[in-house]
């Protein structure tokens, strides 16, 4: 894998096309359940929502402090208003990933583990996988299709397989589950989303006109 390529142009449309997806949720869909086993669109809006808010402060240097790891800090805002909540903390990530000298800065990114360090490109990388992903989640929860250009989905593979399979993706709260194996043909995002453990065929079940946990 090639870390020090610049896939910011391409990390920006897909976190673009994620606030796209976004901006069609309402206050009524938070409680939907999504591919992310567990966890409803509240719950991932605010994942995703905090996760942008962490990504810019590791960019300017600020990665190492928790609170801006905590999706509890972001869930009212999210709640009062997903779309509004989440394009302003996209926007800031988009901001802070277009500083100069960012791709040779150091990431502080506590989730990997205590002192876990990268060079921001690798960062980068790390993050357009995710929203890659949770874009899809999103619109699939909605019932909606969602397509992304195919060099933003191919740029987003290598760094999809640099996440390892294993026990912590059982964990509580994980925001991938274990990898899903099939021998059947498949594009770049359906083996994104295998290997990140969504089933590339889930739809949101449909029992008396509400959806339901699958």
């Amino acid at each position: 894998m090639r870390t020090n390529d610049d896939i910011r142009p391409l990390h920006r449309i897909a976190v673009l096309a994620s606030v796209d997806v976004v901006s069609l949720v309402t206050a009524d869909d938070l409680a939907l359940a999504t591919p992310c086993v567990d966890w409803n669109l509240a719950d991932l809006l605010a994942h995703m929502t905090i996760q942008h808010r962490g990504f810019a402060a590791a960019a300017r240097g600020h990665g190492d402090e928790e609170s801006v790891w905590r999706p509890d800090t972001v869930a009212a805002a999210v709640a009062a208003d997903p779309a509004g909540a989440y394009a302003e903390a996209a926007a800031e990530v988009l901001d802070a990933f277009a500083s100069d000298g960012v791709l040779d800065a150091s990431f502080a990114l506590p989730e990997f583990g205590p002192g876990a360090a990268f060079p921001g490109a690798m960062a980068i990388g790390f993050h357009h996988v995710d929203y890659v992903v949770h874009g899809w989640d999103v619109a699939r929860t909605l019932g909606r299709s969602y397509a992304l250009a195919a060099d933003v989905v191919t740029a987003a593979v290598p760094w999809a397989f640099f996440v390892p399979d294993g026990d912590f993706r059982t964990f509580d709260g994980a925001p991938f589950g274990p990898a899903i194996r099939s021998t059947e043909p498949a594009g770049d995002l359906d083996r994104i989303l295998a290997h990140l453990g969504r089933a590339p065929q889930w739809k949101p079940a449909v029992l008396g006109g509400q959806q339901s946990k699958p």
